[in-house]
């Protein structure tokens, strides 16, 4: 016997648990206008189409008021011609349509045995059921798609004011560095590499996020008072720090040269004592100095014992990376903080996701943010072009055991000492 071809509508779980959810909807409880705002509103969520939106406006108006009193029956019973008819589109057109607002959960069908739509009337000549197009479970779910579109609203004015903002503080900035003349020629140049690396970060504004968009209008604010040269604001320092801390994802690394020279004369740059209960020798890098909770003087990687390195304190760190403070950055309190900082730190840089999961793998957690935060630094400072292949670097010799954190972070620290004081 030859394969007959199955006709019919195509039954889904999901179709069929949409009809269950039209069964019980509470007739009565929503009016013809509200579900008639609701299918024009539908589009902004992304639900449906226009076209789609267009079909079930014209669905909802076709029901008489009366069908969605607590006695009626919102069921429509016009053909996919008459509906081409209405919305300036073809029959076949109508049925697919049809099909996509069942699968969307926004209609549901009650098919006869010839696919006919009719009602069924009682004595008295009222409709108390029928074969057609059945718009309860539109009343089913009001409550659920009405706060859909009210979030998508929402989430759209937050948008565009953010984007109004970010386009005003960049000009803003691009004005101020035009016509700012307390700053040298060199300031002005770094100033104006990190204006564009902040614009190159966001791209395309109208087709960035608005947490982006938030975070780099900060910045560009922020960039404008560096500037002026305005006094620092304690409660606007606060405020970055609260918001840049709570969402940071992202940390960079940087590598640094070892400080023989500093660790014994200079014990206000070197102020591990304050933080760790033993110093170990320079040259060494244990966990224990990222970690201070954690004892001994090694650690394992991946099956391998890692040996120590030297211990630096966190403010070192912090004054090895002025980059932190010039992009925005919440300063860390902690080493968890820091590395709560690397993600936007290889974001901003490029280093790709696997480059630092790598260094992570290699160097552990803490160790990994700061040889990010060092990569960060030198890329503030235009020495490393390829952010990314310089952490790849650091962590094959990391791997190798010749890679000396300690002495880049000293390094770092001494240069910036020294331009400061020039």
């Amino acid at each position: 016997m030859p394969f007959k071809r199955p006709i019919g509508r195509r039954m889904t779980p999901q179709r069929a648990e949409y009809r269950r959810v039209a069964e019980s909807a509470e007739i009565g409880r929503v009016t013809r206008g509200q579900l008639a705002v609701l299918a024009q509103n539908l589009t902004c969520t992304g639900l449906i189409s226009a076209t789609e939106s267009h079909l079930l406006v014209t669905l909802v108006n076709t029901a008489p008021t009366a069908a969605f009193d607590k006695s009626g029956s919102p069921i429509i019973f016009k053909s996919n011609q008459q509906l081409g008819f209405e919305i300036g589109r073809s029959p076949g057109r109508v049925s697919r349509v049809l099909s996509s607002l069942f699968d969307a959960g926004l209609i549901t069908m009650q098919d006869s045995g010839n696919y006919k739509r009719y009602p069924v009337r009682n004595g008295d000549g009222a409709i108390v059921d029928g074969c057609g197009i059945d718009m309860r479970i539109l009343i089913a779910r009001f409550r659920e798609l009405d706060q859909l579109v009210r979030q998508a609203k929402a989430e759209k004015a937050a948008a565009n004011a953010a984007l109004r903002r970010y386009r005003g503080a960049l000009r803003n900035v691009r004005n101020g560095l035009a016509t700012a003349t307390s700053l040298s020629d060199r300031a002005l140049a770094r100033m104006a590499g990190r204006i564009e690396r902040v614009a190159g970060l966001v791209g395309v504004a109208s087709k960035a996020s608005s947490v982006l968009l938030r975070r780099a209008t900060a910045l560009l604010e922020w960039f404008v008072e560096r500037l002026m040269q305005l006094p620092r604001r304690a409660e606007t320092m606060q405020e970055t720090e609260n918001s840049t801390c709570t969402h940071a994802e992202n940390g960079m690394h940087k590598q640094i040269t070892n400080p023989d020279p500093f660790e014994h004369g200079n014990q206000n740059r070197r102020s591990a004592n304050a933080e760790q209960s033993s110093l170990l020798v320079a040259g060494s890098a244990s966990k224990r100095a990222y970690e201070p909770s954690l004892g001994g003087a090694s650690s394992q990687v991946n099956g391998q014992k890692r040996q120590p390195q030297a211990v630096v304190a966190l403010q070192d760190v912090v004054r090895a990376i002025p980059a932190l403070k010039a992009y925005g950055f919440a300063l860390p309190r902690s080493w968890v903080d820091l590395a709560r900082l690397a993600p936007q730190m290889c974001r901003l840089t490029g280093i790709s996701d696997d480059a630092r999961l790598r260094a992570v793998e290699q160097m552990g957690e803490q160790q990994a943010a700061v040889a990010i935060a060092v990569t960060l630094q030198k890329y503030d400072r235009q020495e490393v072009k390829s952010p990314g292949g310089y952490l790849r670097a650091m962590t094959d010799r990391a791997a190798a055991g010749e890679l000396h954190l300690a002495r880049s972070i000293f390094g770092l620290a001494a240069r910036n000492s020294m331009e400061a004081l020039n």
